[in-house]
């Protein structure tokens, strides 16, 4: 190889050491570029928590953790009362009834994708369930309010409309397409093999589908929706629009109520900068935030070991 390189010109082999250097230098930029990245995206993210929970924290300074989270009672402005346990229950209520309307058809949508629907139906729905996705959220909140609203107006009987039924329909539309893309994509990942060998043993269509296709795509589909609640948990602007706007626990599905979000974008610019309230305020945010972390964390977990 010496013998080789002594025998190039050497215009040649200076050439070829200069391209050589150039490459390891721009990897070398790149790889500082991206650890750069990271590091900047992880001190965004900690500045985030660490600023919304100092703040948030100081709410116990006049306020109980016991009154806070359990105490139904919410009277900021005459009583000084911080019961932000009717909005917790609230969101609860929503996201648990959202999931209950969107996880069925959004199953349903997908096994018909993926096992059903010819080809031509197949190029029309995913497209079409990909642009679902993007359209921002005022617009479905728009939609609820000037037709579902009143719709529901007419059927119920009720005065108003407003209300948990009103926000976990316009919120089952908008998570519906992100839980069936990527329940799709799940079972599409399913090998072939399992359902070549479940129709060989004189299994039904239904049979595959339920005995084999779903517990084999559970990990996927778990993520999915995840994902659905992780959404309607942090969705502001629709909510605000449809849920209407009483800080009470409402008898029904049909009355006006608030949940985390709804109420921290209606009152936050109103409140005075480090009061009780405000402060308070920012608790149910960083509330809202250590959710959202808890459901990463579980994506991250059933990727890694999948679900038992």
């Amino acid at each position: 190889m010496a013998k080789i390189e002594q025998e190039l010109p050497a215009d040649l082999l200076s050439v070829s050491g200069s391209k050589n250097q150039s490459k390891y230098v721009k990897n070398r930029l790149f790889n500082l570029f991206a650890i750069s990245s990271a590091l900047i995206l992880g001190l965004v993210l900690l500045s985030i928590i660490v600023f919304i929970g100092k703040t948030g924290l100081l709410v116990f300074k006049d306020v109980s953790p016991m009154e806070f989270f359990f105490s139904l009672k919410w009277d900021p402005d005459n009583a000084q009362k911080f019961g932000a346990g009717v909005f917790i229950i609230g969101t609860v209520a929503l996201t648990g009834l959202t999931l209950l309307l969107a996880t069925p058809i959004s199953l349903g949508l997908a096994v018909f994708t993926v096992e059903i629907a010819p080809e031509w139906l197949k190029r029309l729905m995913r497209p079409t369930l990909d642009l679902l996705v993007g359209i921002p959220s005022i617009v479905y909140g728009y939609l609820g309010l000037t037709i579902l609203i009143p719709f529901i107006r007419q059927v119920t009987g009720s005065a108003v409309g407003n209300g948990l039924f009103a926000a976990a329909l316009v919120l089952t539309i908008m998570v519906l397409p992100t839980i069936t893309r990527i329940s799709d994509d799940a079972l599409t990942a399913v090998p072939r093999e399992l359902r070549e060998a479940s129709y060989a043993q004189g299994s039904t269509r239904f049979q595959t589908i339920f005995r084999v296709m779903l517990p084999a795509a559970r990990e996927g589909i778990f993520t999915a929706i995840i994902l659905g609640m992780a959404r309607s948990i942090g969705e502001t602007m629709a909510v605000v629009m449809v849920i209407g706007g009483a800080a009470q626990l409402p008898p029904d599905l049909f009355t006006s109520t608030h949940v985390l979000t709804s109420y921290i974008v209606s009152f936050i610019v109103d409140v005075q900068t480090g009061s009780t309230y405000y402060n308070a305020l920012y608790m149910m945010a960083f509330l809202l935030l250590v959710i959202s972390t808890l459901m990463i964390v579980m994506i991250r977990k059933i990727r890694t070991k999948g679900v038992s």
